[in-house]
């Protein structure tokens, strides 16, 4: 069925290598970037919870192609020339795409572990506070531990759209899987054939993932009872 020849499969691996390498860098990006926004809105301090409104609103309203291609042709613009040459001989495309993921992704993960956030009994936080522990040791060691508990499902959901959504890093020329789909599709004309194994490649990873979101749900829900 698919007539592909083993060097173009090593072709689709290889992109598929990258695109597991973006995702894999966008996801630690987002989920960084997410938890500290999730730390700095639990503050309640009004310019804290209005800069991350702000960072929310704009990454879930601008479609996350403008957001890579604003990265990639526009914020080298500002860098130092050297630095940005620097830039460009190594990688550039992969990284600012990783960068452009992660910041657009990271405003949607926040949202996740806001609800987790949510879903904690504010009595945890002044029980606290009150046996002396500081904020952010209360929101380290008891807070926050609970909600991502509680907000792995979502967390999975999204990691299986940014998954997906590295196919747009394309765009800027990165050499994932969808890349060299294409480029594989142009030379060869099997459309079917091609495109019928970035399927199967794409579904492999995505159910990898949730397979391993599935073993991390299970593993916090066995260890944490029914709350989990």
């Amino acid at each position: 069925m698919f007539l592909l020849e083993p060097e173009q499969w090593l072709r689709l691996l290889d992109g598929m290598l990258v695109t597991l390498q973006l995702f894999a860098v966008s996801w630690l990006i987002a989920f960084t970037v997410a938890l500290t926004l999730t730390v700095i809105r639990a503050t309640n301090v009004a310019p804290a919870r209005w800069f991350v409104d702000a960072y929310v609103e704009y990454h879930r309203n601008v479609p996350l192609l403008v957001q890579i291609l604003f990265w990639y042709f526009g914020m080298p613009e500002l860098l130092p020339e050297g630095f940005r040459g620097w830039l460009y001989q190594h990688n550039a495309e992969l990284s600012l795409a990783a960068i452009g993921l992660g910041l657009g992704s990271a405003s949607y993960v926040s949202e996740d572990m806001r609800s987790g956030l949510r879903a904690i009994p504010m009595t945890q936080f002044e029980a606290s506070r009150a046996l002396g522990a500081s904020y952010l040791q209360s929101m380290r060691h008891i807070i926050v531990p609970q909600a991502l508990r509680l907000a792995i499902p979502p967390l999975v959901s999204r990691a299986l759209l940014l998954f997906k959504n590295t196919s747009l890093a394309m765009a800027i020329g990165v050499a994932d899987l969808t890349y060299q789909t294409r480029e594989l599709e142009n030379e060869t004309y099997r459309t079917f054939a091609t495109f019928g194994a970035a399927t199967i490649l794409y579904l492999l990873g995505s159910f990898l993932i949730m397979f391993l979101g599935s073993r991390i749900y299970r593993h916090y829900q066995l260890k944490g009872g029914a709350r989990a």
